[in-house]
């Protein structure tokens, strides 16, 4: 990956984990932790990989995405505000009860957003109707999505899994965003889903393991997965949860708790100083 390219990506993932600090702190609610552990994979997918217009959001050829982890909707909003869809402004007026920005995507109100997502599980079997969809009806366009480790344990993932091989959906491309931690604590404890990259090699599926924080890596895998042909693709993203915040950082405790006003002021300073690095 160029340099400069690669810097910009961290300039632009820093500005969207801001986001999300601004949004949950304001909002007093929402999901910090597992929202900053899917940035980057956001804006490598926004900014550079797929085909989206921000003054056309309804493209009929454009790619789809689907967060099928919905409650990580404030990284998605800061991803899309950033991508210019909407004001950044509108970041503050999240969960807000005349905001569009409510707390799981919403594809009726939301500028940008393919499919409205909440109940886990439902998210990916919608991404895969998507690219049902397009092979048999077209446009062509490819359909990203990104789940959960904990929303793996979910059964409607498997049948959705198991659906995609069957109709060779070689056009889909599934990211676990792999933080190793839910609301109830580690994945581990609670109803471990591992070992991930077996179990849709099983359901065949081309299966790539990735840092999902490292740029190059996040590329690679896009590029990896166009080339495959007959199957989807499942992009096992090894993550940390909080990343970017170091006192949220690996802490099970900031799934769905939002930063009171010295926290939030901690990392917004946190987040500007690794941005004034960038530059």
């Amino acid at each position: 990956m160029d340099s400069l390219t690669e810097k910009t990506l961290k300039q632009t993932a820093c500005k969207v984990r801001m986001g999300i600090i601004e949004g949950t702190h304001a909002a007093k609610a929402g999901h910090p932790g597992g929202s900053l552990s899917c940035a980057d994979i956001l804006t490598y997918l926004y900014f550079e990989h797929m085909n989206v217009d921000p003054k056309n959001p309804k493209m009929e050829g454009r790619d789809r995405f689907v967060l099928s982890k919905g409650h990580a909707a404030p990284a998605l909003y800061a991803t899309l505000a950033e991508r210019g869809f909407f004001s950044t402004d509108l970041i503050k007026t999240l969960r807000k009860p005349d905001s569009i920005l409510q707390g799981h995507p919403d594809m009726k109100n939301i500028p940008g957003v393919d499919m409205s997502t909440g109940s886990l599980g439902q998210g990916i079997s919608c991404a895969v109707g998507m690219a049902l969809s397009s092979k048999h009806f077209g446009p062509n366009y490819r359909v990203y999505t990104i789940l959960g480790d904990g929303e793996s344990e979910e059964g409607q993932v498997w049948e959705a899994a198991m659906f995609a091989a069957n109709k060779k959906l070689d056009n889909l491309v599934a990211f676990l965003d792999l933080n190793n931690l839910q609301i109830d604590g580690t994945v581990d404890e609670v109803n471990s889903p591992k070992p991930l990259d077996k179990k849709f090699e099983a359901f065949n599926w081309h299966v790539i393991t990735i840092d999902g924080h490292d740029f190059a890596a996040i590329e690679a895998a896009l590029n990896e997965a166009k080339t495959v042909k007959g199957k989807p693709t499942a992009i096992i993203a090894n993550t940390i949860k909080g990343k970017g915040v170091s006192f949220m950082e690996d802490q099970v405790g900031w799934h769905g708790v939002a930063p009171n006003d010295e926290q939030a002021a901690t990392a917004m300073d946190e987040l500007n100083k690794q941005l004034e690095a960038l530059k």
